[in-house]
């Protein structure tokens, strides 16, 4: 379901000089197209990725429309908790505050593997922007309007949350059930953030979103069927059904800048099931406006990663 509001693109992206921006995964699609048109705007963006060699090709990109582009790289593998840790004390190190935080990196895994007992792609797509979150979530509040951003997908729909069987021990694996449970996952965590944030009174709010269906290197790194559908010979049978990279980071650059989105929205494409579009506020699927999932997910995540946000 989709609540009509005014259209939005990209000439709608106000001025954002002097504004500070942390993308995680932010050296290839959508997350580049973010990082890219925050730079455009005059924000000073921080691009938090896995591989620093491909994070300074992605500012050299950048730098190449925008000549005085303010970019900074931090090595950031949210698969890791050491990497997590310190690139958020690097990131915290450099600036007193962060106005946009924006939780764009995440992955889907075509074979189980645990770390530290827990699949994989459940510990990259909400284990570590859970704990990159809580460890400049004091930044973000030292800003005068921060925002954290956590992007999901429609797949969060297709989530089932299993918090007693993280390791898969008692279930089949499958690249999408993994993957649709960490989406539905962000979706809570957001919610949570939202709820704790307003609770404590704070200025700072929380917000999801997702691309639709992009045409990024997603895809190509997933494997299966849609890795091979979204190879170069064939991309452009996927060309009519989805969002261009860039048009795939609107929804979550509307969640980002406009003046007019409020903590605990959600912002997708307005097309047919979500899938491709203008960004609009959207309705996720109500299995995601579970309290009480979203705080057992909470203590979860808290338990697991071993941090607890700045919040009481």
């Amino acid at each position: 379901m989709t609540r009509p509001t005014s259209r939005w693109t990209a000439a709608d992206i106000t001025d954002q000089r002097g504004r500070i921006a942390v993308v995680t995964g932010a050296n290839s699609g959508v997350g580049f197209e973010t990082a890219r048109l925050l730079a455009e705007r005059g924000a000073q963006v921080v691009l938090a990725c896995r591989n620093l060699a491909k994070a300074a090709a992605a500012c050299d990109l950048i730098r190449a429309t925008v000549p005085d582009a303010e970019l900074r790289t931090v090595e950031l593998d949210l698969a890791s908790a050491p990497s997590v840790r310190a690139a958020a004390a690097r990131i915290g190190a450099e600036f007193d505050r962060i106005d946009l935080l924006i939780n764009n990196a995440g992955a889907s895994f075509g074979t189980l593997t645990l770390v530290d007992g827990t699949e994989r792609t459940f510990v990259t797509n909400q284990l570590g922007p859970f704990a990159f979150t809580g460890l400049l979530l004091r930044s973000v509040l030292a800003a005068p309007t921060g925002r954290v951003v956590t992007v999901s997908s429609g797949n969060h729909e297709m989530g089932r949350l299993d918090l007693d069987d993280l390791a898969y021990a008692r279930r089949r694996y499958s690249r999408w059930s993994a993957y649709s449970q960490s989406k539905l996952a962000n979706v809570l965590f957001t919610f949570e953030l939202q709820r704790r944030l307003a609770a404590e009174g704070k200025r700072a709010i929380a917000v999801a979103a997702h691309p639709g269906a992009a045409s990024t290197e997603f895809g190509r790194n997933s494997g299966g069927f849609l890795r091979v559908i979204s190879a170069p010979p064939l991309r452009w049978l996927l060309a009519p059904f989805a969002n261009t990279a860039t048009e795939g980071a609107l929804p979550i650059l509307r969640a980002a800048v406009d003046p007019d989105v409020q903590g605990g929205e959600f912002y997708g494409p307005d097309g047919f099931h979500g899938i491709k579009g203008l960004p609009r506020r959207v309705e996720p699927a109500a299995v995601a406006r579970d309290g009480a999932a979203s705080a057992m997910l909470w203590e979860k995540c808290e338990e697991l990663t071993g941090l607890r946000f700045p919040l009481p």
